[in-house]
C-alpha cells in the first residue's frame, strides 16, 4: 500500500518540512528492506547499514562471534 500522507509515515517519525521544500523518498534503510521482504526477489543487492561494499560473498563470512 502506497504511503499516502507523508505528515504519517508508515516506518519511523514525522518529518518536519520548511516552507517551500519538497520532500523526496531516499531508499536506504528500512523502506527498501521492507519492499524486498513483501516482493521476495531470486536476487537482490543491499547494503548493510553504514557500509556500501558489495561482493558476492555472504556477511556470515566475515562476522565473528
Amino acid at each position: 500500500m502506497p504511503l499516502l500522507d507523508v505528515a504519517k509515515p508508515d516506518i519511523g517519525e514525522q518529518a518536519e518540512f520548511e516552507p517551500g521544500a519538497v520532500p523526496v523518498y531516499w531508499a536506504c534503510g528500512v523502506t527498501p528492506q521492507a519492499a524486498l521482504m513483501a516482493s521476495r526477489p531470486p536476487f537482490a543487492i543491499t547494503h548493510a547499514p553504514g557500509h556500501m561494499f558489495v561482493t558476492d560473498v555472504p556477511d556470515s563470512a566475515y562476522r565473528q562471534f
